[in-house]
């Protein structure tokens, strides 16, 4: 992606910022806690945290939380959500929390729209030494066949590459660390973990969703509009999402690093 798509896509969430907190799902309680294990601490910051769908389920396994988010509609909402958490604005590139003073970096689908010539070094800057960053993201289990149906229908710039596991396995394995300089040196070997999730869902909360992915949202009304009549249509036609509730099969994926 060029730098100004992936620019116009980073910067497209405030304006969905209601329907995102609405439909986004959470994230696996255990891809949390097994993306915290090697942290010597409770002390976690919640990176580019959004509307705070991390940071809840942060705090349902005790961490001490503090949230960073740039976008000004993101991070009103996560305060009207969680108002004890401390929520700071700021991005991963200009972190306002001082030196060493967090065991791990969580980052919930956003680290793919950080720079990380220069995330890297600050994130390595506010990591204890011994400390975790792990990048999580929420995709679709497309070993399921209606699943995988929905993942051709939708086309990509709703379910991408990056949204089904055996893409996101390509796309993560160490492509959003620090290559070069000095922060390079600082993280350890990637390793990467994916653990059972699910949201429930009717069909119109299911389409909801897909309309707040990035490709949607920066996608020309009318193309939007076409590509979510699709949607509707296959949910349906299928027999396990045309009658009420549903759960949306899904994993939490991790990308899990140590600070040297």
């Amino acid at each position: 992606m060029d730098q100004d798509k992936q620019l116009r896509h980073a910067s497209s969430f405030g304006a969905a910022a209601t329907a995102y907190a609405r439909h986004r799902p959470d994230y696996a309680q255990a891809a949390v806690r097994w993306a915290l294990e090697p942290a010597a601490g409770a002390r976690v910051l919640d990176l580019g945290a959004g509307t705070g769908k991390l940071s809840a389920t942060l705090l349902a396994v005790d961490a001490d939380v503090t949230a960073v988010e740039p976008d000004p509609a993101m991070l009103a909402e996560l305060r009207s959500a969680l108002p004890g958490v401390r929520a700071l604005p700021g991005s991963a590139e200009a972190i306002p929390l001082p030196d060493a003073s967090v065991d791990a970096v969580l980052a919930g689908n956003a680290m793919h729209w950080f720079d990380m010539a220069v995330a890297g070094p600050e994130i390595a800057r506010v990591l204890a030494p011994g400390g975790v960053l792990a990048g999580l993201w929420n995709v679709v289990d497309d070993q399921v066949d209606w699943v995988a149906g929905l993942a051709r229908v939708s086309g990509s710039a709703a379910i991408g590459p990056r949204d089904t596991p055996t893409g996101w396995r390509a796309e993560t394995a160490g492509a959003h660390l620090p290559k070069t300089g000095a922060a390079a040196a600082r993280f350890g070997s990637p390793e990467q973990a994916g653990f059972p999730h699910g949201q429930r869902r009717t069909a119109d909360s299911l389409v909801a969703t897909l309309a707040t992915r990035a490709g949607m949202l920066v996608m020309p009304e009318q193309e939007r509009g076409a590509a979510l009549s699709r949607v509707r249509a296959y949910l349906a036609d299928r027999p396990e999402t045309s009658d009420g509730e549903f759960t949306l099969p899904m994993l939490t994926c991790v990308l899990r690093v140590r600070r040297l």
